[in-house]
């Protein structure tokens, strides 16, 4: 296990709740600001609300697209992605086709990841797989879908499942990833330790709303 990391340049402070007020997103901006977090990550409504409150601060904007069920189509998670965008967003975190994965469909599961793609070029994809739902074999399958989608990131969860990140999911997902694209990990990253242990592990991000609590060496009370 990895100790003494400076994790503020892992995370990506996280407020995905429906109760989020535009008070509480210029909170998060703040503490984002102030603790030099890599991105915040954040319901589209809030995407422009953030790129005011974050210009010239180097904190990247983070969005959200076809959350959290990855039940939407391709053109509509497209379309989610590209406004997205258009309102600032520097970074798209899509879920994919969970029910097509479960039932193999993994030609539709790539295409689906390859619309957000084209419509993301030039920013950085995350891809969810929801790994709290999928067997060890459909995980591997729904890496190197993401990875031969063309996107940066691998992403173990949205944190509205049954769980979240796991070591073992950041393992297996850096086994198929084999330097190809990054990992990150989100929810149920509790203590410094769990995230340091994340970040050995081979996560390069970490999605979580209790980031202050982390810097500060102390445990994340934020139930995400």
């Amino acid at each position: 296990m990895l100790q003494g990391v400076n994790l503020a340049p892992y995370i990506d402070h996280t407020l995905l709740k429906a109760t989020a007020t535009p008070a509480d997103i210029v909170t998060l901006c703040q503490e984002a600001r102030q603790y030099s977090f890599k991105a915040v990550c954040i319901n589209p409504q809030h995407v422009a609300l953030c790129r005011s409150e974050l210009t010239g601060s180097g904190v990247l904007i983070a969005t959200v697209c076809g959350f959290p069920l990855g039940a939407t189509t391709s053109e509509q998670k497209a379309d989610e992605a590209r406004m997205s965008i258009q309102n600032g967003a520097d970074e798209i975190d899509m879920v994919i086709a969970i029910g097509s994965a479960l039932a193999g469909d993994w030609e539709y599961v790539q295409a689906d990841i390859a619309a957000v793609r084209a419509a993301t070029t030039g920013k950085v994809l995350k891809v969810i797989i929801e790994t709290c739902y999928l067997t060890d074999e459909q995980k591997e399958r729904a890496t190197e879908a993401a990875v031969a989608a063309g996107a940066e990131f691998v992403k173990t969860s949205t944190g509205f499942g049954t769980g979240g990140a796991t070591l073992a999911d950041v393992a297996l997902m850096r086994r198929v990833i084999a330097g190809r694209a990054e990992i990150k990990a989100a929810g149920g990253v509790r203590t410094p330790a769990d995230a340091e242990a994340m970040i050995g592990a081979g996560a390069t991000r970490l999605g979580t709303s209790g980031g202050v609590g982390l810097v500060a060496g102390q445990q994340n009370t934020a139930g995400y």
